[in-house]
């Protein structure tokens, strides 16, 4: 492009995008005609003259989100700032960043499965919908009796009261006494009903669990011995799906646990149109990690911190 080309291209684009003129103005202004500027912005566009740099206070975020996606190959990554270092802070921002998220894709007639957890009560808890949605909840595993945030039963129905839906009941454990009563428990009309309602949900919304500390949500699920505990992170467990054990390389591990398990696999989970994983904090940055390398879900909200330090796991590929 020679000078008086580009003088002209320049000037075109500096009114049109910065002076915020019309083509029509600035074809009068210029002495050209309409349809000469309409095809000078379009050939810049086009042959790359033309660089839109978009600004915000997020774009840290959005940059974030973007080197996730990259790094992990999973579609999509929603990162929520991090305004503080105390865990139940971060679940409560990043539950609200996951409430919000969920608002955004719900649509009438859709299916919802979810797992119970500390992380998915933050998000019931967060959610303010301003209208009610025609949907369907469903626990994608059986429950533990003792705290409500065990109980998947309990927060699908207080997940449908708040969505204004309704919620359907998954009467059995989630931990079977061996594997052959789970394949009793799971051939059981009113079991298969329902865990095949969550097999063909539309959307699953999962918490991601972490087997360290020795306070993790896991071991709410199932007592165990300090032994047992020890020889299943021996064996590399890092974390836990619908309370399948996996390690950091996303590969299955605890299988004489899992086999016992009343809930989907994470096979079935992969299937599901729209899988959300959300998980924060120091202690979920193993878990998260093979997670996304297991690809077990589609899309992951966790808040900023944490998704720096996965990300330095991911790069480092350890």
């Amino acid at each position: 492009m020679d000078y008086d080309k580009a003088r002209l291209f320049s000037r075109i684009l500096t009114m049109h995008f910065i002076e915020q003129r019309n083509q029509s103005d600035i074809s009068k202004l210029l002495g050209l005609s309409t349809a000469k500027v309409n095809r000078i912005i379009r050939q810049a566009r086009d042959e790359g003259y033309l660089e839109i740099s978009i600004k915000t206070p997020y774009q840290s975020l959005f940059e974030l989100e973007k080197a996730l996606t990259d790094a992990s190959g999973i579609p999509e990554a929603l990162v929520s700032p991090t305004y503080s270092d105390d865990p139940d802070t971060v679940a409560r921002t990043v539950g609200g960043a996951a409430a919000d998220y969920l608002l955004q894709h719900l649509r009438d007639g859709d299916v919802l499965c979810i797992s119970g957890g500390k992380q998915i009560t933050e998000i019931v808890h967060a959610l303010n919908p301003q209208r009610h949605y025609d949907v369907t909840v469903v626990p994608a595993t059986g429950g533990v009796q003792g705290k409500h945030y065990t109980d998947v039963n309990h927060l699908a129905m207080e997940l449908a009261e708040r969505l204004g839906g309704r919620a359907l009941q998954l009467h059995a454990p989630l931990f079977a006494d061996s594997a052959a009563e789970r394949n009793m428990l799971m051939d059981m009309r009113q079991t298969r009903e329902v865990l095949d309602k969550a097999r063909h949900a539309d959307i699953a919304l999962l918490g991601i669990g972490s087997i360290v500390p020795q306070d993790s949500s896991y071991f709410d699920l199932r007592s165990m011995s300090r032994a047992d505990r020890d020889a299943l992170i021996k064996e590399g467990a890092t974390g836990d799906l619908f309370a399948h054990l996996f390690d950091v390389e996303g590969q299955l591990v605890g299988h004489q646990h899992n086999e016992k398990l009343v809930a989907l696999t994470l096979a079935e989970l992969r299937d599901i149109p729209l899988s959300v994983g959300v998980a924060a904090s120091a202690s979920k940055v193993n878990p998260i990690v093979g997670a996304l390398r297991g690809r077990f879900f589609k899309t992951l909200i966790s808040d900023e911190v944490t998704t720096k330090a996965v990300l330095k796991r991911l790069e480092k590929g350890a």
